[in-house]
């Protein structure tokens, strides 16, 4: 398939963070026109998931974690203002789904850093800082805190290896099939609502750097603790085609990077 590099001019761009970098606290959330680098795909703009979507994931949620999405579905709806019909994980994918309609990329972000700033309270996160600085415990141990404690949201998951600085590292958290994802059917979803927002929640908070690395055709995605993410325009979940699955977003696709 051929490929080429075009820019695109946007006056009201709700996916692109090129044109809303991420940035907390910002007073001024309108829209604005941009000049946005994109990767044109031709002649089809969108992907067909090879059997990925054929089998539905079937997930049997204990107290712990319909006690945690309910947690982060509340969190949600109060932060946006918008309210969901739907309880569980239909609800928090159903409250994502408005706020992604409704708000444009750079009052995403914000809105989901503000949530995660509600469900996990500034002070436990400062005294986890503290006491864990950048090092190799630390990563490792935030791999394993992740594969343990947040599996309800993003499906299971293990702990790899990377190399870091030279050496061998297991810290590296390997989503085999990223529930979120999986629920929403959008590109624009993952890169705005989870991994834009995280990177950031993470590095601001924890003071860790994190790099997460979606993989758009198997829905798996890898979070390496300790890396730097790249630039935006030069980070390839930004050259992404969106689902032909995607139906409830359709309108959100005119403004995705890969258009």
């Amino acid at each position: 398939m051929d490929a080429k590099l075009s820019v695109v001019v946007q006056h009201h761009c709700h996916l692109s963070p090129l044109c809303h970098p991420p940035h907390k606290h910002r007073s001024d959330h309108s829209p604005s026109p941009c000049v946005v680098a994109v990767l044109s795909r031709s002649p089809d703009k969108s992907v067909e998931l090879s059997g990925t979507m054929a089998s539905r994931t079937v997930y049997k949620d204990n107290w712990f974690d319909r006690a945690a999405i309910n947690h982060l579905s509340q969190r949600l709806q109060e932060t946006t203002g918008l309210r969901s019909r739907k309880s569980g994980y239909d609800g928090l994918v159903e409250a994502a789904g408005v706020a992604y309609r409704k708000f444009n990329s750079s009052q995403q972000q914000d809105l989901i850093i503000q949530t995660l700033e509600k469900a996990f309270p500034r002070p436990i996160l400062s005294a986890i800082r503290a006491l864990l600085p950048q090092s190799k415990f630390a990563r490792e141990f935030f791999a394993v805190f992740t594969t343990i404690f947040f599996a309800w949201l993003v499906g299971p998951c293990e702990v790899r290896e990377s190399e870091f600085d030279g050496t061998k590292e297991k810290n590296v958290v390997h989503i085999k099939k990223c529930r979120f994802l999986e629920g929403t059917n959008c590109v624009g979803m993952c890169t705005n609502l989870c991994k834009m927002s995280s990177q950031e929640f993470i590095k601001d908070s924890l003071g860790m750097p994190l790099n997460m690395v979606p993989n758009f055709d198997d829905m798996s995605c890898d979070m390496t603790f300790g890396q730097e993410p790249p630039l935006v325009i030069n980070d390839p979940a930004f050259v992404q085609p969106c689902y032909k699955i995607c139906k409830e977003n359709k309108k959100n696709h005119k403004n995705c990077t890969s258009q």
